[in-house]
């Protein structure tokens, strides 16, 4: 199959949508397909180059607030790429404003399109700007009501766009690097380093955004004996290192360094209540951490409450705080929900989850076959 995969962020961007996007051309190529990409344009061109297929840059500009995220400009460069590429299918990952133009050269083109919903948009334009909820679902329902398909996460994300009016909806999770993410990475050093006085680390890993809310953490920091670990950056960082003084703050963390932070720690905390997935919740399973996660969103699929970790209402700092100190004082509980968090995750590899999402295109190409004929 020749796919073009429009994305709104691409590698080296880290986030799902970029991480997603690259996955899924990597596991192409394997499978002897043609991906082509189509995403925003970088700000240091220098640093695009760990790419599996061709990637066309559309013009963007740093959003306003969070210059880490670009949005694409008008371009006719989204169409004449797709025509290019004489594309089979058009798999549209995190569709909204590039992915809206990807939608509308589909259809003009009379290509079949896959829509993947990956981010809760309107959770986000709660958080920020405290309306503009009811747009972004607008945005969002134009865009995947006009695909064949839309691949949702979790269970939580299909009975939303479900709720708002998004029809043909099928679930498509996430893979997750059980050969670079694993329990035996462990690191001892690193440890001593981190925790010199013998603390029970407690790692967040992800963006530091206000929807990530890892603020949150603050009730976890005064706990004796308890070391908090953030890795990340973001808008957030600065009032973040102010208000959490007695966290360790790693910054930006990649590759074969993150998988060993991850196996090094005791517990993961997360602490954003808008997932539509949630990738390092899994990372960290497949490290052999217990997870300690939101009851909303992604992780109600990944976190099986009292087996895996533990779930706390979203937003809730002294629920999140006592969940920790529960699992502070029960090493072999904690023990227990790592062997039962690697184990929930062994299966669900990129190539798995890979050849599913091939799966789901040639469904699509065949309906469209069998309503022409």
């Amino acid at each position: 199959m020749r796919v073009v995969i429009v994305t709104e962020s691409f590698p080296p961007d880290v986030n799902g949508v970029a991480h997603c996007a690259l996955q899924t051309a990597r596991h192409l190529v394997r499978r002897g397909h043609a991906p082509l990409v189509i995403a925003p344009a970088v700000a240091d061109p220098a640093a695009d180059t760990d790419a599996p297929c061709a990637v066309v840059r559309v013009p963007s500009l740093p959003l306003p607030g969070y210059p880490q995220v670009r949005v694409a400009l008008p371009s006719r460069r989204v169409a004449a790429a797709i025509a290019a590429h004489r594309a089979d299918i058009v798999h549209l990952a995190g569709p909204f404003v590039l992915g809206a133009r990807g939608m509308t050269a589909a259809a003009r083109l009379g290509i079949p399109a896959v829509a993947v919903y990956q981010t809760d948009l309107a959770g986000y334009a709660r958080t920020y700007v405290g309306t503009g909820e009811g747009a972004a679902w607008r945005r969002l329902r134009a865009v995947h009501g006009a695909a064949d398909r839309t691949l949702a996460p979790s269970s939580a994300a299909a009975r939303d766009l479900e709720d708002h009016g998004v029809g043909r909806v099928r679930l498509w999770g996430r893979g997750v690097d059980t050969d670079r993410f694993r329990p035996e990475l462990r690191d001892a050093a690193l440890r001593r380093e981190l925790a010199p006085d013998g603390e029970l680390l407690v790692g967040y890993v992800g963006r530091l955004a206000p929807e990530k809310r890892v603020d949150l953490l603050g009730g976890v920091c005064a706990l004796p004996g308890v070391r908090v670990v953030i890795v990340g950056d973001g808008p957030s960082g600065p009032a973040l290192r102010s208000s959490l003084p007695r966290a360790r703050f790693l910054g930006r963390r990649t590759g074969a360094d993150l998988a060993r932070i991850f196996a090094s720690l005791d517990v993961f905390a997360h602490t954003g209540p808008f997932e539509t997935f949630c990738q390092t919740v899994q990372e960290a399973m497949a490290s052999g951490v217990p997870v300690i996660a939101p009851a909303a969103g992604g992780p109600l699929d990944l976190v099986a409450h009292g087996r895996t970790g533990l779930l706390v209402p979203p937003g809730d700092p002294e629920a999140l705080r006592s969940a920790v100190a529960s699992l502070a004082a029960a090493p072999e509980r904690r023990a227990a929900y790592g062997l039962s968090g690697r184990a929930a995750v062994e299966g669900r590899t990129w190539a798995a989850l890979g050849d599913e999402l091939i799966g789901h295109y040639r469904e699509v190409l065949h309906e469209r076959t069998a309503v022409a004929a």
